[in-house]
């Protein structure tokens, strides 16, 4: 007896449960009067409930507004949780990917904070030491939160919209961010990113701007690499796209792809898939190793291309390492 009627409270206390307008008035005032901490909890308690009840739609539009305010104030991990949980909503109610909800997604993207910190630190900033180190910690902290928050995103597109590999807008957002709000920027996760999206151009424009910053010899590895991943996949359109892309922007920058033999080769490389040309393409393999061997990934996306573009077998008992990569990235913080 007092199982059943404890079912009937239980049901009837979701029914009951009010619309989330005052609730969210309440939460955003707590916000807005530094009780950060403690309307954390009660976002994460009041959005547990609606949840528990399937009110997905109410749910989400606590978790949302909570996710937007904790970033106006500047309280990035405690928005960026809002906006993971409020992902993993969009799981749990199975919710389909979709234009709104990507909008919804972005809007708590465009929220997180953009704070210019330096990509290479050399001996000129040793005088500013502890300001500094706070900076630099404080803009990995804004990566990993915002990284989290778009991974999750880019998972639930791929489980529940139309792309094997997840939103390409988001791949997008996810390439612009690592590249633009880290530290310590990390080129080939940015790439993957980037060839999953749907953006080549924005793609040339980082890869111009890195070249006008980054140590000598990593220009032409990025390049490389770039082309390469879009190959591996088999889409040469998009690796071309890209090439012509960087010569227009150099171009009208008074400026020219590095004079390196890895870039001739990738030169080389793109008119040869054109066509089938195996023989050629084993040969500049053969001819310009010393330059893919610079990377080690290269050797890897090439066995991927040569499957790819002419049906030869892996040489490499590792499949799909660009694949791999790619999940792992989805993964790791």
């Amino acid at each position: 007896m007092s199982r059943s009627l404890s079912m009937r409270g239980s049901m009837r206390s979701r029914r009951d449960l009010p619309p989330p307008e005052k609730t969210i008035e309440k939460l955003e005032a707590m916000v807005d009067g530094g009780n950060f901490y403690e309307a954390q909890q009660m976002y994460k308690s009041t959005s547990a409930r609606y949840i528990a009840a399937q009110k997905y739609s109410e749910a989400l539009d606590i978790l949302q507004s909570g996710a937007l305010v904790q970033l106006k104030h500047g309280q990035v991990t405690c928005g960026g949780e809002l906006g993971v949980l409020f992902v993993d909503t969009l799981v749990t109610g199975e919710i389909p990917y979709s234009e709104e909800f990507f909008g919804r997604i972005r809007k708590i993207y465009d929220a997180f904070p953009r704070i210019s910190v330096p990509h290479f630190l050399g001996d000129d900033y040793d005088d500013e030491g502890h300001q500094l180190s706070e900076a630099i910690s404080a803009a990995k902290a804004r990566a990993e939160s915002c990284s989290s928050f778009l991974r999750a995103a880019i998972r639930w597109s791929a489980e529940f919209g139309t792309s094997r590999n997840g939103s390409p807008e988001l791949h997008v957002m996810l390439a612009e961010y690592i590249y633009s709000e880290s530290p310590e920027t990390d080129m080939t996760k940015v790439s993957s990113h980037f060839v999953r999206g749907n953006d080549p151009k924005k793609f040339a424009s980082m890869l111009v701007n890195f070249m006008g910053k980054c140590y000598p010899g990593e220009d032409d590895t990025a390049i490389a690499r770039g082309v390469l991943m879009y190959l591996s996949q088999g889409n040469l359109r998009d690796a071309n796209l890209l090439m012509d892309e960087m010569k227009e922007q150099l171009k009208s920058a008074n400026s020219e792809f590095p004079k390196t033999d890895l870039i001739q080769f990738i030169k080389y490389l793109l008119p040869t898939l054109e066509r089938d040309a195996y023989p050629l393409f084993r040969t500049l393999r053969q001819k310009y190793k010393t330059s893919t061997d610079r990377d080690p990934v290269f050797q890897e996306l090439l066995d991927e291309i040569a499957a790819k573009f002419y049906n030869i077998q892996r040489q490499n008992p590792l499949e799909g390492l660009f694949g791999e990569m790619f999940k792992v990235s989805l993964v790791l913080p």
